[in-house]
C-alpha cells in the first residue's frame, strides 16, 4: 500500500464530469510481424497479462480515506481482470480515419472508473480504407488516469504493452509471483490520516514560508534583471471558453527529417518548429472564423518535466507548466522560428527558477474533502475566465523510442498521443516522434472545434509553407557561404595578375633599353672615326706624291666613313 503524492493526489482532486483527468494513446499496428503473420485477440489479452505482472501499479486501484480527510492510496487489487480492461471493437464500414477519430474521441470523453485500476485498453479492428495502414493492420487506444503516469512518465505504460521482440513468448522468463494487498480497515487509515495531517500542517506552514521567500528571490532577480520577466498578456480565443464534456481528435504527420531541416536551418529547437506549427494553424482557423487576434501573439502552456529541479521522487508525476508566446506577431514562418526559439528560452529560464511553474501541487497540498468542493465550485461557475493569462492552447512534445516495439507480435507503424482539456484551456496538442515520423494530434472541445479536420488541414498548410521559408532561406544562405569561400581565392588571383605583368613589362622594357645603349656607341665610334679621317687629310704632303697618297687616303678615308655610316644605319634597323 502507497499513499498518492501531493501532485498524483491533485489530478484525483481536479476530476470533474467535463474535464476528466485521463490521457491517451491511439498506435496503428503491423500483424505480419507476428509469428504467422496474424494476431488473434487471445493473444493481445495474454500479452498484457503477461507484461503487466511487470508493472504492479498498473494492477493497483485507489482506497479513500474515510471523510476524504487525507490523500488516498494505491492497493495492489486482489480481484484485478485484465479482461475487463482490455476490450475488442471493429469500426463500421467503410473504415475510414474520420470513423476512427471519431470513435477514439468519443471514448476519450468518458471517465474512467474510479473504483478500479485507472486503465483501459481498445483493440479495434476494421481499418480498411486508412492511408498507411498495412493489410490486417489493428489499432490499440489506451487511457489512463493522468495520476497514474506523466508525460515523461508515460513510457511506462509503453513499456507495460510492448516487447521489444516480435516473438516474446520464445524468450524464457522466469515466473514472478503476483503481490496484492490487503483491504486496509477504517481504524488503519484514520489513525494514518491523522498522523499525516500533522505532518502536513507542518509541511503546509513550511510549505508557504518557502512560497513567499522564493516568489520575493524571483520578483528581485526580474527587477534586477537576472531572470527575464515573462509575459502573462496574449488576447483570448474561442478556446478559452468554459469546456464541455465531449471531445474531438485528428492528427498531422511530418517527415522527421525535414523538420530537423527546419529546426537546423532556423538555429532552433525542434520544440520552436512545433510551436510555430501550431501557432500558425491556429492563426489560419480563427482567420476562417473571423476571429484572428488583431494584435498580439497567442500563447501555449508547455509541460516541463521537473525530474531535473527535484531529481527522482517516489510520485508518479513530477511535471509543471511554463507560459511561451508561439509570436504569432511575427509574419515570416521561418523568422517566427527564430523568434520563439528566444521567446522559450526566456520562459523555461524563469521557469526554472519560479515557484509558479508546478502550481498544481496546490490541489493536492490539502485534504480532498477541502479541495474537491473548491475545484466543482471553480468549473461549475466558470472561474476560469477571470485568470488574466490567456493560454489557448497545451503543446506537449513526448520523444519515442529509437527502436520498434511490438504488441502480440505486431509492430507500432504509428502513435499518437492524446492529452485532457482543463476548464478554460479547450485544446491540447501533443506531438510525438518515432520511427521518422512525427506525429502532431489535437484533442478539443467538440462545441469549440466542430470541424477537427479542416483545422488539420490548417496545420498541415502551416507546415508546407514554413518547409518552403526554410529551404528558400537555406538555399540563400548557402550561396552567401560559397560566395564567401570564393572571395578569398578571386583575391589571390587578382593580387597575382598585376605581379605577373609587372614582369612582363620589364622583360620587354630590358631588350628595348640594350638595343638604345648599342645604338649610342655604334654612333660614337661612327663621329670618332669621321674626325680621325679629317685629321689626316689635313696633315699630307703637297707633293706629286704626296697627291697621289692624299688622293689615296681620301679614297680611304670615304671608304671608311660609308663603312661607318652603313654599321649606323644597320644597328637602327636591327
Amino acid at each position: 500500500m502507497k499513499q498518492l503524492g501531493v501532485l498524483d493526489s491533485a489530478f484525483i482532486n481536479l476530476e470533474h464530469p467535463n474535464t476528466p483527468q485521463q490521457i491517451g494513446g491511439l498506435g496503428i499496428y503491423d500483424p505480419s510481424t507476428a509469428p504467422g503473420g496474424f494476431v488473434r485477440f487471445k493473444q493481445v489479452i495474454e500479452s498484457f497479462e503477461r507484461r503487466l505482472n511487470k508493472f504492479p501499479m498498473f494492477r493497483s486501484r485507489l482506497v479513500h480515506t474515510p471523510g476524504d480527510i487525507d490523500r488516498p492510496y494505491w492497493v495492489a487489487d486482489a480481484n484485478f481482470d485484465v479482461e475487463f480492461h482490455i476490450r475488442h471493437i471493429a469500426l463500421p464500414q467503410p473504415g475510414d480515419w474520420r470513423q476512427l477519430c471519431i470513435l477514439v474521441s468519443r471514448i476519450h470523453a468518458r471517465p474512467l472508473d474510479m473504483a478500479r485500476p485507472l486503465w483501459e485498453a481498445y483493440i479495434i479492428e476494421g481499418l480498411d480504407n486508412i492511408d498507411g495502414v498495412p493489410p490486417g493492420g489493428f489499432a490499440i487506444y489506451t487511457k489512463m488516469h493522468h495520476s497514474l503516469v506523466d508525460g515523461a512518465g508515460g513510457a511506462s505504460f509503453m513499456s507495460a504493452i510492448h516487447d521489444l521482440e516480435p516473438d516474446p513468448v520464445a524468450i524464457e522468463e522466469a515466473a514472478e509471483p503476483i503481490l496484492v494487498d490487503a483491504q486496509p480497515s477504517r481504524l488503519h487509515l484514520l489513525s494514518n490520516a491523522a498522523i499525516n495531517n500533522v505532518k502536513n500542517t507542518a509541511g503546509l506552514a513550511k510549505g508557504s514560508v518557502n512560497l513567499v521567500r522564493d516568489l520575493g528571490k524571483l520578483a528581485l532577480d526580474i527587477r534586477r534583471e537576472k531572470v527575464p520577466a515573462p509575459s502573462i498578456q496574449a488576447p483570448k480565443t474561442r478556446f478559452n471558453q468554459p469546456v464541455g464534456p465531449y471531445r474531438v481528435f485528428d492528427a498531422a504527420e511530418f517527415d522527421l527529417e525535414d523538420v530537423k531541416f527546419i529546426k537546423n536551418a532556423a538555429n532552433a529547437k525542434v520544440n520552436d518548429v512545433v510551436l510555430t506549427i501550431v501557432g500558425e494553424g491556429m492563426r489560419r482557423y480563427l482567420e476562417s472564423k473571423g476571429e484572428a487576434p488583431e494584435e498580439g501573439s497567442l500563447a501555449a502552456n508547455v509541460p516541463i518535466n521537473l525530474r531535473t529541479r527535484r531529481g527522482e521522487t517516489g510520485d508518479n508525476n513530477q511535471v509543471g507548466a511554463v507560459f511561451i508566446s508561439m509570436r504569432t506577431d511575427v509574419n515570416r514562418l521561418f523568422e517566427r522560428v527564430q523568434a520563439v526559439n528566444e521567446a522559450s528560452r526566456e520562459a523555461l529560464e524563469f521557469g526554472e527558477k519560479s515557484p509558479l511553474s508546478d502550481a498544481l501541487k496546490a490541489a493536492g497540498v490539502l485534504a480532498p474533502v477541502l479541495t474537491k468542493p473548491l475545484v466543482r465550485t471553480y468549473i461549475n461557475r466558470q472561474m476560469g475566465q477571470m485568470m488574466p493569462a490567456s493560454v489557448s492552447t497545451v503543446v506537449s512534445n513526448v520523444a519515442g523510442p529509437p527502436f520498434p516495439l511490438y504488441s502480440a507480435g505486431a509492430e507500432m507503424v504509428r502513435y499518437y498521443g492524446m492529452g485532457l482539456l482543463t476548464p478554460s484551456i479547450g485544446l491540447f496538442h501533443l506531438c510525438f516522434t518515432a520511427s521518422g515520423v512525427m506525429t502532431l494530434s489535437f484533442l478539443a472541445d467538440r462545441d469549440l472545434m466542430p470541424d477537427p479536420a479542416f483545422y488539420r488541414e490548417c496545420l498541415n498548410s502551416a507546415y508546407q509553407d514554413l518547409l518552403a521559408e526554410a529551404r528558400t532561406a537555406q538555399a540563400k544562405i548557402d550561396k552567401q557561404s560559397a560566395a564567401k569561400s570564393a572571395a578569398p581565392k578571386k583575391a589571390a588571383a587578382k593580387k597575382a595578375t598585376p605581379k605577373k605583368a609587372a614582369v612582363k613589362k620589364a622583360a620587354v622594357k630590358k631588350p628595348a633599353a640594350k638595343k638604345a645603349v648599342a645604338k649610342k656607341s655604334v654612333a660614337k665610334k661612327s663621329v670618332a672615326k669621321k674626325a680621325a679621317a679629317k685629321k689626316a687629310v689635313a696633315n699630307a704632303p703637297t707633293s706629286a706624291a704626296s697627291d697621289s697618297t692624299t688622293v689615296d687616303a681620301s679614297q680611304s678615308a670615304g671608304k671608311v666613313a660609308n663603312g661607318a655610316a652603313e654599321m649606323t644605319q644597320g644597328s637602327l634597323i636591327n
